[in-house]
């Protein structure tokens, strides 16, 4: 199938159109009015011949090929815009100060590897980073960028998608010589949890047109996401656990992957800033720093 350079544009006001959720978002971030973009999804979609977005009067969601489709066209644009910025930084030399927070376990394990990387790249600029799971008023720390897992709440701030992070469903060998591994989402209702209390207690699971919902119960709560993992791997209950944080313990065989021919809904991971800092040059490098980072990571990523 030919590539034109319509396509291309085609392909980007996709992406926009599911990173800002809806067409007037996106036509306000791109420059176009609602109508072009409109124009884009439709011919994109008569041009591929499949649906990739189901529309109604308030709300967009993704067909199982608008997930698959979206991961290329995200990918198109964050080159297309990595490659500006490349040229930009070869006129500039950031400097100053960035202070960030995020929660302790996806910032060990994704952010803090990110920014080694970006230190080296950008050397004048120093960083300022707090690893807590508690939420921290942005304002009145002087945070530059938060790393949240969660949209935000009418709170005046500003945000950006960064990534997207899969989930499966775990539990321990030792939990599984005493439980039968389930099956089915319904025989996991007999099974105990540990429960990570800063997501919902309520898992989704779809596989077609069928989708479970199921509560989760446990005796063990916590607010880590380091302690929900060692609780797992102690044998405590299951636990959804990020792909980025279980695939290591499934290779080392201290973790058993259950239901993975059933999808849960990922986690859309955020970056929170002030309104106006964007306009800071040294925050800009830094959020697509890592928006590019997390399309090529491996980790997040897993072939």
């Amino acid at each position: 199938m030919d590539l034109s350079f319509e396509k291309l544009k085609s392909m980007v006001v996709f992406a926009q159109v599911v990173e800002q959720g809806t067409l007037s978002g996106a036509a306000k971030r791109i420059g176009l009015s609602r109508a072009v973009v409109s124009y884009h999804i439709k011919k994109l979609e008569a041009q591929l011949g499949i649906k990739l977005i189901n529309r109604s009067t308030r709300t967009l969601s993704l067909t199982e090929a608008g997930r698959d489709y979206y991961q290329h066209c995200s990918i198109i644009a964050e080159q297309a815009s990595a490659a500006n910025q490349q040229i930009e930084n070869l006129k500039n030399n950031p400097t100053g100060l960035l202070k960030i927070t995020c929660p302790v376990n996806v910032g060990l394990q994704t952010i803090v590897p990110a920014l080694n990387e970006f230190r080296h790249r950008y050397p004048n600029i120093e960083l300022d980073i707090m690893l807590t799971d508690e939420v921290v008023n942005i304002i009145k720390e002087g945070i530059d960028l938060a790393i949240r897992g969660a949209p935000l709440s009418d709170s005046g701030l500003q945000a950006t998608k960064l990534s997207t992070l899969k989930t499966c469903l775990c539990g321990s060998p030792e939990y599984f010589k005493k439980h039968p591994k389930p099956q089915h989402p319904t025989d996991l209702n007999q099974h105990q949890w540990v429960i990570y209390k800063l997501t919902s207690g309520t898992l989704e699971l779809t596989k077609g047109t069928r989708s479970f919902s199921i509560e989760m119960k446990g005796s063990i709560q916590t607010n880590n996401a380091a302690a929900r993992t060692a609780f797992v791997e102690g044998g405590h209950g299951l636990g959804r656990i990020p792909i980025y944080d279980a695939n290591p313990k499934i290779k080392q065989g201290s973790l058993i992957s259950v239901l993975d021919d059933y999808v849960m809904k990922d986690i859309n991971v955020y970056g929170v800033f002030p309104p106006g800092a964007a306009e800071s040059k040294k925050l800009r490098l830094l959020i697509d720093f890592l928006k590019s980072y997390f399309v090529k990571s491996t980790l997040l990523n897993p072939l």
